[in-house]
């Protein structure tokens, strides 16, 4: 057992001023504190007066860290207590100032694992030094080259694995000293990181081919012999890889993309959502994306496989999807489609003005979308033109202007309220606050993934499921597309932020429903809500 300072030292067993005399005297730490004992409630109390004695955001989010950095337990009985105010500042879109300044200001490695790609020799001995005798049920991991909205930033996207297991933690319970946040260093192509010289990462462009995929490869197979219960969650990946990876080991082991599935997911909910409001159908609509990377594609290929599962044929369901990225509507023979577009990529001798469908003014005159999503991280490009054309052939618009953060939004949901005389159903990919408009109080679901992912992960670990499959995603949208009150005028298309904790639940037992019904728990399970709740960790102060 540690002791002394080894324990202040320690994240996940460090208490602070909380030690109780007995706790003192028996570890060492007689002496090492002041006289005064305090309790977790007394000890929140005082932080969040230092925290909001900050004035920037940033700087509220780099106080927060010292407190993740140092005492665990604390750090997540406050975001329990102010997830709505924290999860932005955490979180997105904060930390994305953070990860632009993660090399200038390193302090704290927080617990992170950091992989080399010319060093696959040392991937074993780097997870067992990260995680020395504790069971990791969850990693978290980014090569950081397709960071949403800000691209390639290297190693210092290992902030975002971090920033990702802390909403796992606050939303689902899930066990702080059970994960495991990694950055696979691959190098980067960012110009001004290679000539930094602060720059903490491998100074050489990305590292492509069968050096990468034989690294991730090793990377997977050396996690899963370690951590016999790992459920892997990959993060911001690049186009070029994301997709190639997660195909790889989807059938094989408990895997999941967020960019890819979990965008994808939190969409289809939000579009249920917007259904259950309007009484429509979904294999009634037209699907529009504009941005068809990662994300896009990601989320078109969800909406798809479930216009399928409610019944309609592929062909059936292809003819409801249109593409459309920088350079207009997506076709069979547009330059360097990517095989996520080529199932969308329609015919020339559809339209008799294709060559004119180069931007997303004319795709949308064309087309006549019921459903339009953006994660083009173009800003402003939803303009009122667009909305208004849109609006005229449908009654309910569905408008999810995702892109983050908020200088990289589409539209701003009050436009689209005021553009569509308040009949647009929206969500936003950032937080957006009620609109009044005409007497009505609009509420604007934000298509956060936090509300997907961590009931996602805490089904998945709670059941030892061996898979992540279509059905269990299906279920877990489904689960949130349903808590909509369409007797209330202007109801959000989205359950709020606010509601994490419970909806995480509620996605959870949906997902463990889903793999019980499939079998493919790797132990018996007698009991569905007993297994969650022994799964949950709950932040408060225990024995050493």
């Amino acid at each position: 057992m540690k002791s002394g300072y080894e324990i202040l030292n320690d994240p996940f067993l460090n208490k602070g001023t909380a030690f109780t005399k007995e706790e003192r005297e028996k570890y060492g730490l007689l002496g090492l504190l002041p006289a005064q004992f305090q309790t977790i409630e007394t000890q929140a109390k005082q932080v969040y007066k230092q925290f909001q004695a900050k004035d920037k955001l940033i700087e509220k989010r780099y106080f927060l860290m010292e407190i993740f950095n140092t005492n665990r337990t604390l750090f997540y009985y406050l975001f329990n207590e102010h997830v709505v105010e924290f999860m932005p500042i955490v979180y997105d879109p904060v930390i994305a100032e953070s990860i632009e300044n993660y090399s200038e200001l390193f302090v704290n490695p927080q617990n992170a694992a950091y992989l080399s790609v010319k060093e696959p020799e040392n991937i074993e001995i780097i997870l067992k030094n990260a995680t020395s005798d504790r069971n990791i049920r969850l990693i978290v991991v980014t090569d950081a080259e397709g960071i949403l909205g800000i691209g390639d930033w290297g190693t210092n996207g290992v902030d975002i694995s971090v920033g990702k297991l802390m909403v796992y933690t606050a939303a689902a319970g899930i066990d702080p000293s059970t994960v495991l946040p990694v950055v696979i260093d691959a190098g980067t192509n960012r110009k001004e990181l290679l000539e930094n010289e602060f720059y903490l990462g491998n100074k050489f462009e990305r590292v492509r081919g069968d050096e990468y995929y034989n690294f991730i490869d090793k990377f997977v197979k050396t996690a899963e012999k370690i951590f016999p219960d790992l459920y892997l969650h990959w993060e911001d990946f690049g186009r070029l890889n994301a997709a190639n990876i997660l195909k790889k080991y989807e059938n094989e082991i408990a895997t999941f993309n967020d960019d890819i599935q979990g965008t994808g997911i939190i969409t289809l909910a939000g579009i249920l959502g917007a259904l259950k409001i309007s009484g429509e159908k979904l294999t009634d609509q037209v699907y529009m994306c504009f941005g068809a990377g990662t994300a896009g594609a990601g989320i078109a290929k969800r909406i798809f496989d479930e216009m399928i599962e409610q019944g309609l044929s592929e062909a059936e369901a292809k003819k409801r999807f249109y593409l459309v990225d920088k350079q207009g509507l997506l076709f069979e023979d547009t330059e360097g489609l990517t095989p996520e577009q080529i199932p969308f990529a329609r015919k020339h001798d559809e339209f008799e003005n294709s060559n004119e469908l180069i931007n997303l003014e004319a795709a949308v005159k064309a087309i006549k979308p019921t459903i339009l999503v953006g994660t083009s991280t173009v800003p402003k490009t939803f303009t009122k033109e667009i909305i208004q054309e849109m609006a005229k052939h449908t009654k309910r618009p569905i408008i999810f202007p995702l892109s983050n953060p908020t200088k990289l939004a589409e539209a701003s949901a009050k436009d689209l309220i005021e553009w569509t005389d308040g009949r647009a159903l929206i969500a936003t990919g950032i937080p957006s606050d009620p609109i009044e408009y005409k007497g009505t109080v609009y509420e604007i679901g934000q298509a956060n993934n936090a509300l997907i992912y961590p009931g996602l992960g805490l089904g998945i670990i709670a059941t030892k499921s061996r898979l992540v499959n279509d059905k269990i995603i299906s279920a877990a949208a489904h689960s949130l597309g349903g808590i909509v009150d369409t007797n209330k005028p202007g109801a959000a298309v989205l359950p709020p932020v606010s509601k994490l904790t419970e909806f995480s639940e509620t996605v959870a037992l949906a997902v463990g429903e889903s793999v019980l019904k499939q079998k493919l728990n790797r132990d018996p399970v007698d009991d569905l809500k007993e297994a969650i709740k022994n799964t949950k960790w709950i932040p408060e102060y225990k024995k050493l």
